[in-house]
């Protein structure tokens, strides 16, 4: 008799790899990598002589991270070391508020277009995540008024989470929408959760932090993004001490905590902060270049940097809006050219694909070429 296999808990119901990952893991080999919102340049040389020091009895560390870490990062925050806990990148975060905040019932305020991940960690916890729309005439920035409009037909939520810049638009937020974003949320017991993770890779004045309007809520950063350093998987969430206990206890009981080293190479980019991020966003100044020439020269049309972030929201051809992730997986397949279809981050980014530049030049150049040739074939 052949043993009958257990059954997967409820709350996994609808829930699968990312549909990022699935895109992603099964292209050719060949294939151009404009997929993954993953930095190829190399890790700055403190972080990789911070690792290469390691040596000796090599322990857990404390579980909320490293004093000298938090120190450094509530320090560039202009908050105390009691308000940081260090986590395994953002996306750990990200799953510990949501666990340590919601009940099955609840709802959780995500945009759309947004982020993959946002769906998935409160799903996880039994609540509803409820999309909020973008400014789609604004490249897809935060509309307060739209957040509002959502929070008001939606009395039982109890979270909400804004990403700016966000993925996968690139779009950014003012600090007024931030604040009345904020205030709503606060005036009506919403935590709200800021994920800022791209912040320091912008194209001229950064987009301002919920830390810049507002004393609510946490906010999200990680070395992913900015340091260049996504391996590390070292992020961190600050907010109100009292607030950030219960996540602690999710912490802990998940990871126990972020490894020594990893901690160590991302403090040694802190202590070097201006030359770090410099570097970072000097490699993406050459992507975003061979971007602008690519589509200049294989598609005649002009593009406009993010707000922050290597993400160009490309709008796809009026063929592909039916399916748009059938149009991708052609595109990756025939091609070989990956793209991650914008109904992956919400039914507001059906008609477009999200294009990363975090790629090397040379392989911008080619991507763009080849997806010219494959929209020219249709």
């Amino acid at each position: 008799m052949n043993p009958v296999p257990p059954r997967p808990a409820r709350r996994l119901a609808g829930l699968g790899v990312s549909p990022i990952r699935r895109i992603s893991d099964g292209a050719p080999k060949d294939a151009i990598p404009l997929g993954l919102g993953e930095p190829t340049w190399e890790l700055h040389p403190t972080a990789r002589e911070a690792l290469a020091r390691t040596t000796g009895v090599l322990g857990y560390g404390p579980q909320a991270g490293l004093v000298e870490l938090r120190s450094a990062i509530a320090a560039r925050l202009g908050r105390g070391p009691d308000e940081v806990l260090v986590t395994i990148g953002t996306q750990e975060g990200l799953f510990d508020v949501a666990q340590a905040y919601l009940n099955p019932g609840d709802e959780a305020l995500v945009p759309d277009p947004g982020f993959v991940g946002y769906l998935g960690v409160v799903a996880l916890t039994g609540a509803t995540p409820v999309p909020y729309r973008l400014a789609t005439d604004d490249r897809f920035r935060l509309d307060a008024a739209e957040f509002a409009r959502t929070l008001d037909a939606h009395p039982k939520a109890r979270l909400a989470i804004v990403g700016h810049p966000g993925n996968p638009t690139g779009g950014g937020a003012t600090a007024e929408s931030l604040r009345a974003v904020a205030e709503l949320c606060q005036a009506r017991g919403v935590l709200l959760v800021s994920d800022e993770v791209y912040r320091d890779l912008h194209f001229g004045a950064p987009t301002p932090s919920l830390l810049d309007v507002s004393n609510y809520g946490f906010v999200l950063g990680s070395t992913s993004k900015g340091f260049g350093a996504p391996g590390l998987r070292v992020g961190w969430v600050l907010g109100d001490a009292e607030a950030l206990w219960p996540l602690r206890v999710v912490h802990g009981f998940a990871v126990t905590s972020a490894a020594l080293p990893s901690q160590r190479a991302a403090l040694a980019l802190f202590e070097n902060y201006d030359d770090a991020v410099e570097h970072s966003r000097r490699e993406l100044a050459l992507r975003y270049t061979a971007l602008e020439r690519a589509f200049a020269t294989e598609l005649g049309r002009a593009v406009s940097p993010p707000d922050g972030s290597f993400y160009h929201f490309l709008e796809l051809p009026e063929a592909a809006w039916d399916d748009p992730f059938a149009f991708c997986l052609r595109l990756r397949d025939e091609a070989k050219v990956v793209l991650i279809p914008g109904l992956a981050f919400g039914e507001a980014g059906r008609r477009h694909a999200r294009l990363s530049f975090a790629a090397q030049p040379e392989q911008i150049a080619e991507g763009v070429r080849r997806y010219a040739r494959f929209v020219e074939g249709l």
